[in-house]
């Protein structure tokens, strides 16, 4: 096997000359292969790429990042959190980072800290990346317009209002609402008067948009809308949202912002005595591992992260690449609902045990007033 050589003539590491020489071509095309430029044959290509695997070649992107002024690699600002939602996201995200090629570079932010989306956007951008991808749940106080004229890469910014303005700013995961009003119009399909609202909390941008999905089904059906519970996206503020509600007779259907907060409201009102789904029906958001499996199993809306990730990397990308280009337009996320067996039509109308006693001792005092009915003339024949 032919190998690169060292300075001081020991083996080194196969450069791009022993991949020409081995594949019978020049340096540059080389070159073109690597960089996936046109003018290239598929027979060359194929011998480029099989020399270059044979001696285990791996190109400089230290000498390509300098040659084209790129680093290939994107940033990632996210919340330092554990939950579902955005662990799911930011996980989507390094999947597809890595088949495009680019290097991942991750900066969490912490919770309650103004600064923290600024001071993440500027390490980032102290490292060289490319572009960056802002996936920041939460409206932190004091955070905005800190990065308006700092910004000169390409910047995509999911499930938020972008914080700042940049060179080119493209948003992404979009559509909580639209999942929200799934959610609540199969309740109000499946017979429900009206359906109440276990909500997350309000600070966050998903939780602003699933509130305002529910409302805004609620109001297109004419339906009241029922005071608003908020939670903290634990199933411990969900069994205690659930003791509430469990007290009021009126209540057959709860649509919750996430699923462990639907766990944690189902427990209890089944300790309450309300069974799910036949007193009271629940609806969950985000489809967590568990959700078929608790019991009942829970109906919920299952967010694409995968889908969300894949197409707002693909638009960055492009306008990293492209800069002078057309941004590619974005599209809602599919909705998809997925029925399980804790949503069901609301038991009928009880009728209030007094009433009931009431009617039978009238239907008992019309049968003995009522006159004995007359003999037939024929009768008597």
């Amino acid at each position: 096997m032919t190998r690169g050589t060292g300075r001081d003539g020991s083996p080194g590491a196969p450069r791009s000359v022993d991949v020409a020489r081995l594949a019978g071509v020049s340096q540059k095309t080389v070159s073109r292969v690597f960089n996936d430029e046109p003018y290239v044959s598929p027979e060359v290509r194929r011998r480029v790429l099989e020399a270059a695997e044979q001696l285990g070649y791996r190109r400089n992107n230290a000498a390509r990042a300098l040659a084209s002024g790129r680093t290939r690699s994107i940033g990632v600002v996210t919340l330092g959190t554990a939950l579902y939602g955005p662990a799911s996201l930011l996980m989507g995200v390094e999947r597809v980072v890595r088949d495009t090629g680019y290097a991942l570079r991750v900066v969490n932010t912490m919770e309650g800290d103004p600064a923290g989306v600024a001071g993440a956007v500027g390490s980032l951008l102290d490292q060289g990346v490319d572009g960056i991808v802002i996936s920041e749940p939460i409206e932190e106080e004091g955070s905005e317009g800190d990065l308006s004229v700092h910004v000169g890469v390409p910047v995509l910014v999911l499930g938020a209002p972008p914080p700042f303005t940049a060179s080119t700013v493209l948003t992404g995961a979009g559509g909580a609402d639209l999942m929200a009003r799934a959610a609540v119009e199969h309740l109000l399909d499946l017979g429900h008067v009206t359906v109440h609202h276990l909500a997350g909390p309000q600070r966050w941008y998903a939780a602003k948009d699933r509130l305002e999905g529910w409302r805004a089904t609620l109001a297109a059906h004419g339906r009241d809308e029922p005071p608003v519970i908020e939670g903290d996206w634990s199933a411990a503020s969900g069994y205690a949202a659930g003791r509430e509600l469990a007290a009021d007779p009126e209540v057959t259907a709860v649509f919750a912002a996430n699923d462990d907060m639907a766990i944690g409201l189902i427990r209890a009102l089944t300790e309450a005595g309300r069974r799910v789904p036949e007193d009271v029906s629940v609806v969950g958001f985000d489809d967590i591992p568990v959700a078929a499996y608790v019991t009942p199993p829970l109906t919920t809306v299952r967010q694409p992260f995968d889908t969300v990730a894949q197409e707002g990397l693909k638009r960055l990308v492009h306008a990293i690449e492209n800069p002078q280009a057309e941004a590619l337009p974005a599209s809602d996320p599919p909705v998809d609902l997925v029925v399980r067996a804790s949503a069901q039509p609301p038991p009928p109308p009880r009728t209030p045990p007094g009433r009931r006693r009431r009617t039978a001792a009238r239907s008992r005092e019309s049968t003995s007033s009522s006159p004995l009915p007359r003999g037939d003339s024929s009768n008597h024949h």
